[in-house]
């Protein structure tokens, strides 16, 4: 038989396991410095956490023991056990909750309830400041009940709902800052009127909605539009959907966002002066047909995807803008260059490369008078291909005001080799700008109109920037 082998000696006195032991004796226990906050900032921070997550806090220390109860309630039935009980639930967390109710999210399984359930719920006297409210029906009108919110809100998100005129008419959102419309149908008088009954409107998200071909746009407190155009289908056929946006008056007006394209839309703008911010504007990035392109038109100056179809008047509010291109094209971004001349950042997603993106001698006599003003450019899916090389370089070479370049470099392409060469062939020491930096990276610096999921996205002053 094998002979068992000793077990291995204990450390000596003074050696490495004791010294690490007393190391960790010596040190003093970890500061609790979050406990130290003011109860009226812990409370913020539970209201931001998940129902259950913001209950569970009080069993984290005595400190905490009384802070869910005062604090102001996020009420998601989302993270709550669907069915019968769901009610019953939700009026239990209410009754044993002393301090007022700032969200409240209700799906269609509550709404499935007896309808005097849910009216005793929605008419309960700790939800009387209410100022977030999010709901789905599954297509149905939604109960009268769940608009006597109306006069505290200050966010709404509506999904998966029937709003026919008669539930939309009489409602009228005196606070109201943050619309969202999430695959509702509406009429485009009742869109309208809806729109109309919001004087403090700052934020609009209609996505996959149906039930009107137009909107227009007369606001004096926008800041913030949201929406794509999709084919949706409803009995067998495509429901009428949105053809044309129209922003006749919209003086506070500073981001458009177009977020998904898969039917044509028209857009005018006729009064925005503060418009600073667009995107995403594209050539067909998710290979939809000519069709189906956003046309943009600032009076007579018309843009059909990408391509700056009719310029007759340079669009000089524009700083902020994002593209997502089939191919990079440095031609068709001099283009939009010249048509945003003021335009200080530029965020790029391309699919190929294929373009040669050769400009020494094409560009030679533009280069003398064309004003390039940008700061910053991020450019996706980075490889270092000749296409790309030529495209960043025009820019190390010729934006003079250039404070930042971001290249997001695809993982396999990454090591030190690369960014050595890169840095060679980019003649980076050569820049025309010198405090201009430039970055590598791997990680994704870009949101996409798929990270704009909720209307509170549009309330950035960015809205396309991810840190890295």
């Amino acid at each position: 038989m094998r002979r068992r082998e000793p077990p291995p000696p204990l450390p000596a006195a003074g050696g490495p396991m004791t010294r690490r032991r007393k190391l960790a004796e010596s040190e003093p226990p970890a500061e609790d410095t979050i406990s130290d906050l003011p109860d009226a900032v812990l409370g913020e921070i539970i209201s931001l956490l998940p129902t259950k997550d913001g209950a569970r806090t009080q069993i984290l220390a005595s400190r905490w023991r009384h802070l869910w109860r005062s604090a102001p309630l996020n009420l998601d039935c989302r993270g709550l056990n669907h069915g019968d009980e769901l009610a019953g639930a939700l009026s239990r967390i209410i009754s044993s909750h002393q301090g007022p109710c700032r969200r409240l999210c209700i799906h269609a399984d509550l709404l499935d309830a007896p309808s005097t359930t849910v009216d005793s719920l929605l008419r309960s006297d700790a939800l009387g400041n209410l100022q977030e409210l999010e709901f789905s029906c599954f297509e149905r009108p939604p109960p009268a009940s769940i608009f006597r919110f109306s006069p505290t809100l200050r966010v709404v998100t509506i999904g998966c709902s029937n709003l026919p005129d008669s539930t939309v008419q009489g409602i009228h959102f005196p606070l109201l800052q943050q619309l969202g419309l999430e695959f509702v149908c509406i009429s485009e008088c009742s869109l309208h009127s809806l729109i109309a009954s919001c004087p403090g409107l700052e934020s609009l998200l209609i996505h996959r909605s149906f039930g009107f071909a137009c909107i227009q746009i007369n606001s004096l407190s926008l800041k913030s539009v949201g929406l794509d155009s999709y084919a949706v289908w409803e009995n067998n056929k495509v429901a009428l959907q949105l053809q044309e946006l129209i922003i006749n008056n919209a003086p506070c007006l500073e981001r458009l966002l177009l977020l998904h394209q898969e039917t044509g839309l028209h857009i005018s703008v006729i009064a925005a002066p503060k418009l600073e911010t667009i995107g995403f504007l594209s050539d067909g990035y998710y290979e939809c047909s000519q069709d189906h392109l956003y046309r943009l038109a600032f009076g007579s100056t018309v843009i059909l995807g990408l391509h700056v179809d009719n310029l007759e008047m340079a669009v000089c509010t524009v700083k902020i803008l994002a593209i997502q291109m089939k191919a990079l094209c440095l031609d068709t971004v001099i283009d939009l260059l010249t048509c945003f001349p003021c335009l200080e950042k530029l965020y790029i997603r391309a699919r190929t490369s294929e373009s040669s993106n050769l400009w020494r001698r094409k560009h030679r006599n533009l280069i003398n008078c064309l004003d390039i003003r940008l700061k910053t450019i991020v450019l996706k899916s980075y490889r270092g291909i000749k296409s790309q090389v030529n495209f960043v370089t025009f820019f190390v070479l010729n934006a003079r005001m250039l404070e930042s370049m971001t290249l997001q470099v695809e993982t396999s392409y990454y090591n030190e080799e690369f960014l050595v060469e890169q840095r060679r062939k980019l003649q980076l020491q050569d820049r025309v700008s010198r405090g201009a930096q430039f970055h590598f990276t791997t990680g994704i610096c870009i949101r996409t109109n798929w990270d704009i999921k909720h209307v509170r996205d549009l309330d950035v002053v960015d809205p396309f920037v991810r840190r890295c």
